[in-house]
């Protein structure tokens, strides 16, 4: 008689490994008692190949909906106890129809992975199964939150639908993600490497930017899925849910004085910036662990979620560079999609210089930040907390390209380029014929910054709207999101745009 569900050993294997069991994480994720299932008889109809002896319920994915915090989410999970969680024709039809559902009813939806890939004994029908996740993840991008848990295995085409989605989650040492094994890499290249080496959480997390968050076990991972989901509104048609607000908005932010240094050259971390303004201290930081010299974080101000992008000053000075700009421009777009204000901190030296940079396409990768800012019509707020030079002050969202209110502190830079560069160009022979070129050098650095870089130079031509105490920059910050939350404001007519990739 046909076995109707995963064999007991299975589940043993599964917990040796380190891992929980599909329904096990589901209930992690979803509130106690919330769960309701959908399709749980689903059986294959393939034959031959040995199949046609092994039919268990669910075909090895378990689906359904329930609650987060008390608001819908649909969920899917890969049982790896069924056939490795590989996917077939009847496995990817349970997943089509789950991912209809959450589109259709405006809810987020989060896929549990954990799967071998293909099932080879069914051929083309599988590798269709996923091409329909595929279209599916894609027509849902921007209207429901997508969220990819990695809690396993994850290779070949099948790494491309979490690539499609919002955020990566994955767990150290037990998920992996590649397009080609190591034993294909080995056969190609004769670069031996393991699985964690290639294709692992840390791998994922800090070089090549594919997966946001990383955890050490599932347990803390599943958590910080639903905190992010209370960050989130359900769709796109919806603003982000608020939360009790405990933290005075017009609080005044006194060690701000002492945590940004006045001097340009100084480092610090912007995120001792971001807990002094934000409700309670607490934000979630979006890819933590790759391009650090950009923070990008979801918030609260007053308890309402807002987006940050802010330069870091503690890594590379802050410099924009190609991983930074891909880094900010997917997190502006998805807050932008689904009505998340942005408030961005501007700390920038410019645009990171070199070979490297402009032969991998600094030009087109860094103009990503600028296509997401210019087309984002959320509520957007830019301050500038000291040097803003360049290209790269246009981009982090200056007047210029659209902010609606561009803020400075005092200590505020606004320039071409910094004081002692502009003063070279600008008086190189008149310093070079000087009886002592050094005091020369100094006093034209003077001037430059006297004249063209003081603190209200971009006020006085309406660059900037307002120069700032910095002690009053949660209040200004809340009470500013809070008018423009009304805000409506709208694109040209199209099909959608072409940004540079």
């Amino acid at each position: 008689m046909a076995r109707q569900g995963p064999d007991p050993a299975a589940t043993e294997r599964q917990h040796a490994r380190g891992k929980l069991t599909a329904h096990e994480r589901i209930e992690l994720l979803l509130d106690e008692g919330s769960f309701t299932e959908v399709e749980p008889l689903r059986r294959h109809r393939a034959t031959g190949f040995g199949l046609e002896d092994k039919r268990p319920y669910t075909d090895g994915v378990i689906t359904g909906w329930g609650t987060v915090h008390g608001r819908t989410v649909f969920v899917y999970a890969h049982d790896f106890r069924i056939f490795g969680g590989a996917l077939g024709e009847a496995h990817a039809q349970k997943i089509h129809k789950i991912m209809d559902m959450a589109l259709q009813a405006g809810a987020p939806l989060v896929s549990l992975n954990d799967g071998a890939g293909a099932r080879i004994q069914e051929g083309v029908s599988a590798l269709a199964g996923y091409g329909g996740i595929f279209q599916r993840n894609t027509k849902a991008s921007g209207v429901i939150p997508q969220i990819s848990v990695m809690l396993g295995p994850c290779a070949g085409g099948a790494a491309y639908s979490p690539a499609l989605t919002d955020f990566v989650f994955m767990v150290r040492d037990t998920s992996q993600m590649f397009i080609t094994g190591p034993d294909v890499v080995r056969a190609v290249t004769g670069e031996e490497i393991t699985q964690n080496g290639l294709g692992g959480a840390d791998v994922h997390a800090e070089t090549s930017g594919v997966a946001h968050f990383a955890y050490d076990d599932e347990r803390t991972c599943l958590e910080e899925v639903r905190y992010l989901l209370s960050l989130l509104p359900s769709n796109n048609r919806e603003l982000p849910p608020s939360a009790p607000a405990t933290d005075p908005v017009d609080r005044s932010c006194e060690d701000l004085l002492d945590v940004v240094p006045a001097e340009p050259g100084r480092t610090y971390d912007i995120r001792a910036v971001i807990e002094e303004i934000a409700d309670d201290g607490e934000y979630f930081e979006v890819h933590p662990g790759w391009a650090g010299n950009i923070v990008c974080a979801l918030t609260r101000f007053d308890g309402e979620v807002a987006g940050i992008v802010a330069n870091q000053p503690a890594h590379f000075a802050g410099v924009l560079d190609i991983e930074a700009s891909e880094k900010a421009a997917r997190f502006v777009q998805f807050c932008d999609a689904f009505n998340i204000p942005l408030v961005t901190l501007v700390d920038v030296p410019g645009f990171l210089p070199g070979v490297d940079q402009e032969h991998n396409g600094i030009i087109r990768r860094g103009a990503k930040l600028l296509y997401a800012y210019c087309n984002a019509t959320v509520p957007r707020i830019s301050l500038v907390l000291r040097k803003a030079y360049g290209g790269a002050y246009i981009v982090m969202d200056s007047r210029s390209i659209g902010t609606d209110l561009a803020l400075a502190w005092p200590s505020n830079e606004i320039a071409v380029m910094g004081a002692e560069g502009a003063a070279n160009v600008i008086f190189r022979r008149e310093i070079a014929a000087s009886a002592d070129p050094e005091e020369t050098r100094a006093q034209k650095i003077r001037e430059y910054r006297e004249e063209l870089m003081h603190p209200y130079y971009a006020a006085e031509r309406g660059l900037v709207d307002d120069v700032i105490d910095p002690r009053s920059t949660r209040q200004v910050i809340a009470r500013s999101l809070a008018m423009l939350r009304s805000k409506h404001a709208g694109l040209p007519s199209r099909k959608h745009g072409n940004p540079p990739q």
